[in-house]
């Protein structure tokens, strides 16, 4: 199976959306496609083996709509060319390349114009490409962002329509209502003297309306002919129905009918227009706003790196920058890439990509992060991660996954969206021949009708849900919270029970021997034999004593035949001797009694410390007792959590006083005690199978198992590459507050969905049957079609605007 992203162009409403799932779905080998209507992405999933991305296309093309990667474009200067068949070599050498769309080049101008998916080929690898194909290839312009410059064309063309709307409606309104207002018009077109020049002049102005709304009736028929109709339907059937009446009406006026005069219908047809093109404009506009956060995000890397080639500083652009390269950094300058410092020491600032407002101290051998800003020191550091594998690189990746993703929530709103229009065109039908049959005007009928297609709004429907899970997600990122899916979005916010490892994520990690406890030999004898033993371990408490005998200047010994038992500790051979080193689960299971040392164990475990027993040939020779510090969040963020009305719980493998104790510490709930990484995921199953929502936050890779079972995986973002793969959010700081502050952002977020849907759904279960003709019917008004076209418009604008509110979130502190 594989996932690829497509551009979708021809969208107008959750409809259109709908119709572009079912026509992708339709093609054999499809497993999975979601529509974004905001991004106008197509997320599919299918099997290769089954089908292509051409046969995708073609079936979107069919429905009615423009299909084209998610695709940036480029242009490299090519050496080296001497005929065509040069030409051909070098863009058979690059469409090879997974990711690249397009590839041509122009012999004459030596320049090959590339069209890719920056998430998975990047400018370096194209130019190794032609590199290897014996040609010479450089940068001859920056890489363009053609999706911002077609939103860009599209919001200035949708004003320019408008303004050219507004010229022609303004008058054509004066013209048919100005009487209303006391204005007498001209004698030549008044309609009691000179009604067919009346009528004519009113044809004159609604032509350029109708001509630069052409771009809804091209869209909305075709969608009607293919059986998927969306809004442009609506619009379309009830703008031509008012212009082929009106012009119904002026061959009546032309052949005697004169009081056909006063039953014209062009003013509504072209403000219906103007109000839309309007509302379409500001949808645009604010729609653009709604994907901030990752234009931000891509903004932050430099263009340019400083890197040492023989001795010498050289500056390259970012694309050429590869692994191994040592690249020097002075102050102030951004970090292009991940990786490691090799000289000089610094500040660093990571605010911009952790949320962490204090600059991080860097010396030899720090990891360091590209995108983030030096501070005050210059610095030498060797590139280990470049282009779609740095950490910038991957927030983007996963921002913009969760932005193409569907909450659950959504599923709704798209089922009702796919019989939407039918049923609205339905209803105009049936409440306009009704008022009809009941005696009514064949104008009041039109009326009705007109007015039934234009108030319904599926645009507001299709918005509801993408809109504010974009505005969500990216602004969890700018607070350092990761989101990887809208589902993840959507079920934070159930969360009942919040499971807390304790190594790493409520303490800090990092352990420290706090007592050495011997019962016939020395101490430092004991710390001696306990750190040649765990010289070969890679656990925590393991390196804490290694530490621990380092400091003191022990010599190790040498060790043979060691052995790691899972969760408990370890087994080794020191000087022929057989040592045992680990918890009160592996003495008992080797049948070594530990009551010499019972209350000794019993005093340091209610002091929150881990006692390791250490036996010598099975015989119990004395205690190690090693803590973890808590971090200063621990218990802040459970407070808030609790105010949230969450449970707290902690899962641990040290014994049961041990977690009691750091559990009173920090206020937790409930200390699972005693628990192998392999149980993990047990413990997480038997608290949901209680009907809680389970939330699991974790750093380590024993981790992994229970994060990807708990309802909402949540992984600490300094963490390992397993953990955060594992979790549905990652913490890019090792924050706890931005636990609760991932709850509080979700609970914001479905809030504003749930208000998006209200409206939307509101808005259509009271208009329609307005429209229909409800109130009239009691003596009330009758809904005009141009308050109807407003009413829709505003319907579109309120509900992005709504989601926008959710830019002023800021986290709890």
């Amino acid at each position: 199976m594989i996932k690829k992203v497509l551009k979708i162009e021809g969208m107008t409403c959750a409809a259109c959306a709908k119709a572009v799932e079912r026509a992708a779905k339709k093609v054999e080998g499809v497993t999975e496609a979601n529509v974004n209507f905001a991004t106008e992405k197509l997320n599919v999933t299918f099997d290769e083996g089954k089908s292509d991305l051409e046969k995708i296309k073609a079936s979107i093309i069919k429905a009615g709509y423009k299909t084209m990667n998610e695709a940036t474009n480029a242009t490299l200067k090519v050496e080296g060319m001497t005929c065509a068949a040069c030409a051909k070599a070098v863009e058979r050498a690059v469409r090879k390349l997974d990711g690249v769309v397009e590839a041509n080049v122009n012999l004459a101008t030596e320049k090959l114009s590339i069209a890719f998916e920056p998430s998975t080929v990047t400018i370096s690898d194209i130019k190794k490409a032609v590199v290897k194909a014996g040609y010479k290839a450089s940068e001859a312009e920056a890489a363009v962002d053609k999706d911002k410059e077609r939103k860009e064309k599209e919001i200035k063309n949708l004003w320019r329509r408008f303004i050219v709307s507004v010229i022609c409606t303004v008058p054509l309104l004066v013209i048919t209502m100005g009487h209303m207002l006391g204005y007498m018009l001209p004698e030549f077109i008044d309609p009691m003297k000179n009604p067919a020049n009346y009528g004519v002049i009113q044809v004159v102005l609604v032509l350029p309306v109708m001509l630069a709304g052409t771009r809804f009736f091209q869209v909305g028929f075709k969608s009607l002919v293919m059986r998927n109709p969306n809004m442009d339907s609506l619009i379309s059937i009830g703008v031509w129905a008012a212009f082929i009446y009106g012009i119904f009406a002026i061959y009546q006026i032309f052949i005697g009918n004169v009081d056909y005069a006063y039953d014209l219908y062009f003013e509504s047809a072209a403000t219906i227009l103007t109000l839309i093109t309007l509302g379409k404009y500001l949808e645009s506009v604010t729609k653009g706003k709604t994907s901030e956060a990752i234009k931000k995000l891509m903004g932050l890397a430099p263009k340019t790196a400083t890197i040492i080639r023989d001795g010498k500083e050289v500056v390259i652009p970012i694309d050429e920058v590869e692994v191994g390269d040592v690249i020097f950094v002075k102050p102030g300058e951004k970090l292009p890439v991940d990786g490691e410092v090799l000289e000089g020491m610094t500040s660093i600032d990571e605010s911009m990509l952790t949320g962490e407002s204090i600059p991080v101290e860097k010396t030899v051998g720090s990891k360091v992060i590209g995108a983030s800003i030096n501070k005050n020191g210059s610095i030498k550091y060797i590139a280990k991660k470049v282009g779609k594998d740095t950490a910038l690189a991957q927030i983007i990746k996963l921002v913009e996954d969760a932005q193409g993703s569907k909450a659950p929530i959504a599923k709704m709103a798209d089922v009702i969206s796919g019989y939407f229009v039918p049923i609205v065109i339905g209803l105009a039908l049936i409440s306009s021949v009704t008022w009809y049959a009941l005696g009514e005007t064949p104008v009041f009928a039109l009326t009705i009708f007109i007015a039934v297609l234009v108030i319904a709004c599926p645009c507001a429907l299709g918005l509801a849900t993408p809109t504010a899970i974009m505005v969500g997600t990216g602004k969890g990122a700018e607070n350092g919270v990761l989101i990887k899916s809208g589902e993840a979005l959507e079920t934070a916010h159930k969360i009942k029970t919040i499971v807390f490892d304790k190594t790493g994520t409520i303490t800090e990690g990092k352990p420290k021997v706090t007592d050495v406890i011997s019962k016939s030999i020395s101490e430092d004898e004991l710390l001696q034999i306990a750190a040649s033993g765990e010289k070969g371990s890679e656990h925590p408490l393991g390196e804490a004593i290694v530490k621990c005998a380092e400091e003191r200047g022990i010599e190790l010994r040498s060790t043979k035949d060691f052995k790691a038992i899972s969760g408990k500790g370890i087994e080794v051979n020191i000087d022929d001797k057989s040592v045992l080193l680990g918890n009160k689960r592996l003495m008992t299971d080797r049948g070594i009694g530990l009551e010499l040392l019972e209350g000794e164990s019993n005093r340091l475990a209610s002091e929150g410390k881990t006692p390791m027993y250490i036996a010598i040939n099975n015989k119990l020779e004395g205690i190690i007792a090693v803590a973890d510090t808590v971090k200063e969040s621990s218990k802040k963020a459970i407070e808030k959590l609790h105010s949230m009305g969450i449970e707290v719980a902690m899962l641990t493998g040290d014994n049961k006083r041990t977690a009691d104790a750091i559990a009173k510490q920090v206020g937790i709930d409930v200390a699972i005690s005693e628990v192998l990484p392999n149980d993990k995921a047990k413990e997480i199953k038997r608290l949901q199978s209680q009907g809680k929502v389970v939330a699991m936050v974790g750093d380590g890779i024993n981790d992994a198992p229970a994060l990807a079972q708990a309802d909402v995986g949540i992984a600490i973002g300094s963490g390992t590459d397993v953990a955060i793969e594992s979790a549905d959010i990652v913490l890019m700081r090792s924050d706890l507050m931005d636990v609760p502050t991932a709850v509080q952002l979700s609970k914001k977020t479905i809030r504003n969905i749930k208000q998006n849907l209200f409206w939307a759904f509101g808005y259509n279960t009271l208009g329609i049957p307005v429209a229909m003709g409800i109130l009239y019917a009691f003596g009330g008004p009758l809904l005009n079609p141009i308050i109807a076209a407003l009413a829709m418009s505003f319907s579109s604008v309120s509900v992005l605007l709504n989601a926008l509110r959710l830019k002023t979130f800021k986290p709890l502190v």
